[in-house]
């Protein structure tokens, strides 16, 4: 059983898997960073200085129980808090990594057409093949 388990985990398939997964991890701190660093700070600026990851609704303040204080992280603290800024930013890096792998399948997909498309070469005749080659040009002789 130990031996299944293992030629299973070295498969290719598994590897490859386990490896796209690093990567991916690696990938979506990059687009998190990229959109808190870059692009909201961007867009905030575009705005007036509106910055998205503070915008909540504290839901004790709604029912008149509690002043709603200047950070999410504070709200979040006072109890149920509906953070629609934090929201807004996943939801920009979901659409930035979904629009990044949406590229990654269409350049593969075009190389794969490629590979297709382009003639495989042809083989080599087999040594029965040269032999009757020259009888044949022998006879014609």
């Amino acid at each position: 059983m130990l031996k299944e388990f293992r030629e299973f985990a070295l498969k290719g398939n598994v590897v490859d898997l386990a490896i796209g997964v690093i990567i991916g991890a690696a990938f979506g701190k990059i687009v998190d960073s990229m959109v808190a660093d870059v692009i909201m700070p961007l867009i905030g600026a575009l705005t007036g200085g509106l910055d998205f990851t503070n915008k909540f609704v504290l839901l004790k303040s709604l029912l008149g129980g509690a002043e709603a204080p200047a950070t999410y992280a504070k709200a979040k603290e006072m109890g149920a808090t509906l953070g629609y800024g934090q929201f807004l930013t996943v939801t920009l890096n979901f659409l930035i990594i979904a629009f990044v792998l949406f590229l990654v399948v269409k350049a593969m997909n075009r190389l794969k057409k490629q590979e297709a498309a382009a003639p495989a070469p042809a083989p080599e005749p087999t040594k029965s093949e040269v032999l009757l080659e020259e009888i044949r040009d022998l006879l014609k002789k």
